[in-house]
């Protein structure tokens, strides 16, 4: 899985909302800086979607540059305001390039809903893999009745991934984000149960150091 630790939140009086109204104005530079924020984030669901069929014709890395491309192109077609709205956009052009590249490779031959409803389940999953990191370090903003802070924690989880070697962040996305048992995983890593539970317990350590660092 590849990653990149090159998105950082905004800072200072740049926020996602001053970005996008900036980016809505025609200036380019500023919609690249903009959507570069989210390479990390569409890295982790591209990478938690692709199947081995797939995988061998194409990289997580190659369908995030065609999602970047296709947001850039028609960036003039999105309506929102805020960056939930943005994630939501961007997990649609996504989904569309994830069904053009199984029709153009695997030749599908029609439209698999069950895509559409993963993306949107591996989000959530990201959300509520955040919250619960945040609420081992005792920050109470990870309550579902506090306001959430300006990032949001999906897209925060995923910068934090991006820093891990690709071992730690593969088996996170394996056992947290797509649910499979250490059974499952030890046979795509070619190790035994036991060993891949030990690397997981290592990368939730390296992760929850990597939120600490931030804090």
């Amino acid at each position: 899985m590849t990653g990149s630790a090159s998105s950082h939140a905004p800072s200072g009086d740049t926020s996602v909302r001053t970005l996008l109204s900036q980016a809505r104005d025609g200036n380019a530079m500023t919609l690249g800086r903009l959507l570069q924020l989210y390479r990390n984030y569409l890295t982790i669901l591209a990478t938690a979607q692709l199947d081995t069929r797939l995988r061998r014709r194409l990289s997580p890395s190659d369908l995030v540059q065609e999602c970047m491309l296709g947001a850039f192109r028609d960036f003039s077609q999105f309506c929102g305001s805020t960056e939930r709205e943005l994630l939501a956009w961007l997990r649609r052009i996504l989904i569309h390039c994830l069904h053009h590249a199984y029709e153009r490779h695997i030749r599908a031959g029609r439209r698999d809903l069950r895509r559409e409803i993963s993306l949107d389940e591996i989000n959530r999953s990201l959300d509520r893999s955040a919250a619960r990191l945040r609420r081992d370090f005792g920050d109470q903003e990870a309550s579902p009745s506090a306001p959430t802070h300006e990032r949001e924690r999906a897209v925060e989880m995923a910068d934090k991934l991006a820093v891990l070697r690709p071992d730690y962040r593969d088996v996170i996305v394996l056992r947290n984000l797509q649910g499979l048992s250490f059974e499952e995983i030890a046979q795509r890593f070619s190790r035994r149960p036991g060993a891949v539970r030990m690397l997981w317990l290592r990368a939730i350590e390296k992760l929850r150091q990597a939120y600490e660092v931030a804090e």
